[in-house]
This record gives C-alpha cells, structure tokens and sequence, in this order.
C-alpha cells in the first residue's frame, strides 16, 4: 500500500472514530438538548387517579438573555380552576420572585448542563420542594423529579413526563 492510501485510511478511520465525516461519508450528530421550548404534562402517567388528575400543565421556558431564564407555567386543575405562574431569573441560584403560584413565592434556577435545570421553590421562606428537569436524549421529552415533603412531614420524590409542544 503506499504512503499516500495509508495516509487516507488513517485518516478516514480517525475521522469516523470522531464521530466526524469524512469526504461526505459520516454520521449526523444529535441536537444538544435544548430546556427552551413549550412542554406538556403526560398526564396519564401521573400516579393519581384520573379524576384527581390536573386536565393540563404546560411549561415554557426561554431565553430572557443576559444569562436569565423566562419560567411560564400554566395549570387546569381537575375541577377546572386555572393557575398561569411566571417568574424571569438568573440560572446562577439567585432568588427571584414567582407571581401567582399557589406553590411558591420565590424560586432558584441553576443549569448545570443545557439540558438540565435544577429549581427550588420556597414559600413564605420555606423550602418547599426542590425539582430537577432533565432533557431526553431525543430532544423530546423532559422528566421532572420532584422532591418535597408529604403531609406527614416525610420526604417524597415524584417522577413527572412532559412532552415538547414546540
């Protein structure tokens, strides 16, 4: 073989290895995870009985620039009642104010990763849960674990599934 084909091959098998093309020949690298978008509630995965079960949760999350992150939720209740929360925060663990949640009135937003946030919501100076959202690799599901106490006082951790909207 000559000098110049074992070049190439090395070439073209450093390159593959890469996860790089190679004289149009290669593989496509999945988006990065994106957080923004619009996500709905499965709710029917949700470990409550059906009627219990809210008709809705839809967030979305944006970029307000300079590092701040826009928070929308917006809740129907199984009753029918209507929540739509927002909060615009820093994503370096700052406390910023939440307008009109029946949850919280201050959160905390730290991404480590761009498709991870972690948030944690406090009422009248109380920690009240602590939740993790995590992108799916396939860029179309988010998982939300929640952690927060329960009526007796123990901990509880809740998985929840959303799906992109948009």
């Amino acid at each position: 073989m000559k000098v110049e084909s074992k070049a190439r091959c090395l070439f073209l098998a450093a390159a593959l290895a890469a996860g790089g093309a190679a004289h149009g020949a290669g593989t496509v690298k999945p988006a990065a995870p994106s957080l923004l978008g619009t996500w709905s509630l499965d709710t029917s995965r949700m470990p409550l009985p059906p009627e219990q079960r809210p008709k809705s949760v839809r967030f979305a999350f944006a970029d307000a620039g300079a590092g701040k992150l826009s928070v929308h939720v917006d809740i129907v209740y199984a009753p029918g009642s209507e929540v739509h929360s927002a909060s615009e925060g820093s994503v370096d663990g700052g406390a910023v104010a939440v307008e009109n949640s029946p949850e919280a009135d201050h959160v905390t937003l730290r991404r480590p990763t761009p498709g991870v946030l972690v948030m944690g919501l406090q009422k009248n100076g109380v920690l009240v849960s602590t939740r993790i959202y995590a992108v799916t690799p396939d860029n179309r599901g988010l998982v939300e674990t929640n952690v927060h106490p329960g009526e007796n006082g123990d901990l509880v951790m809740r998985t929840n599934y959303f799906e992109r909207s948009r």
